[in-house]
């Protein structure tokens, strides 16, 4: 993927992260689906064109249509209302093709095989709440789950990572990498704690100075 198109793939999670948390409306975030996923489908075209063949070039080039068309098709369900299904399954299809990529990164770059996996998770989660309409993980809200983990990673595994790579401070170290596995841990694990709806408690109402706590 390119650099350029990574660092604005950050704010577009970001703001459909909070899209999913109920934050901002399908049709706020719509444009900017639209526009990033029409920069990573047009934009890696014109390269892939005068790559000449050259492998080094496509590999580095054609993830950027993956991502791009998720948000195309993303801005379209948004603003015309399609229904998101087929949407669900070509995400199981990204996170399976981001799963292979974060293995075979791995022994020359940890630190991006992190970012790999978790848009991996991403993408896994689109699957399950748009193919398969699973709501509901135990206690975790799925949704707000996933909003929070596109808030919390967002930004850190694209505009982030984008901003190391074009100032050609970038680490492949494997200390790195264990660093951002730890963040990515901790970042689900806290995703999953605030999609936990949070139940009225009983024994407050015989104590007027307590707050009662709402489902959020």
């Amino acid at each position: 993927m390119g650099n350029v198109g990574l660092l604005l793939v950050g704010v577009v999670l970001f703001v459909n992260g909070l899209s999913s948390l109920g934050l901002v409306s399908g049709r706020s975030a719509a444009p900017l689906n639209l526009f990033v996923g029409a920069a990573q489908v047009v934009l890696p075209t014109l390269v892939l064109v005068q790559a000449g063949g050259d492998a080094a070039i496509i590999n580095a080039t054609w993830p950027s249509f993956l991502f791009g068309f998720t948000y195309l098709w993303f801005g379209l369900i948004n603003l015309a209302g399609f229904e998101p299904q087929g949407f669900g399954w070509f995400s199981l299809f990204v996170a399976g093709i981001a799963a292979y990529q974060a293995v075979i990164t791995a022994p020359g770059d940890p630190v991006f095989a992190v970012i790999w996996l978790t848009w991996a998770i991403m993408w896994s989660l689109f699957f399950l709440l748009l193919a398969l309409g699973v709501q509901r993980v135990g206690r975790v809200d799925l949704g707000r789950a996933t909003g929070w983990f596109l808030v919390l990673l967002g930004v850190p595994t694209c505009t982030v990572s984008a901003i190391f790579l074009l100032n050609d401070t970038w680490t492949t170290d494997a200390g790195a990498g264990l660093l951002a596995l730890a963040g990515l841990a901790a970042a689900a694990v806290l995703s999953a704690a605030l999609a936990v709806p949070r139940v009225r408690n009983t024994d407050a109402v015989a104590t007027p100075a307590a707050e009662p706590a709402f489902a959020e």
